[in-house]
């Protein structure tokens, strides 16, 4: 996928105060920080018995397709097939909010995106001092 038009699509999904990021690896960070905040908000709402908000289930739904969609099989392997599984497991928790259905797992999906997004800031040295350049997730 290129990246510049997920970065685009992002965009045009996110707020109007986004981020300017210049990477590929930047534009992952930013993409798995809104999804976890979205799926953050939603789990808030599910727990407190709140309607689930209509503009962070469409933010998860735009994260999850740019950062399946980013993946590079090829390259990523085993890697690539887990990470897409886990982010079709969190496109499901967002259809199940999206049909208002009360058995969503979103605490579940907002603590994996989470373990994900740290994991992805951790290695955001190595890839700024060169150590790694990934061009896809």
């Amino acid at each position: 996928m290129n990246i510049a038009f997920a970065r685009t699509k992002y965009r045009k999904a996110n707020n109007p105060a986004s981020v300017e990021v210049q990477s590929s690896h930047e534009i992952i960070q930013t993409t798995l920080r809104e999804l976890e905040r979205s799926l953050e908000v939603l789990s808030a709402a599910q727990s407190a018995g709140n309607a689930f908000p209509s503009d962070h289930i469409n933010r998860s739904f735009t994260a999850i397709y740019i950062l399946q969609s980013s993946l590079d099989f090829e390259k990523g392997g085993d890697l690539a097939v887990r990470l897409f599984q886990l982010y079709e497991y969190c496109r499901l928790q967002t259809l199940r909010a999206f049909k208002r259905e009360e058995n969503c797992e979103l605490s579940q999906a907002h603590e994996a995106i989470s373990g994900i997004l740290s994991a992805w800031t951790d290695i955001a040295g190595d890839v700024d001092q060169g150590k790694g350049k990934p061009d896809k997730e």
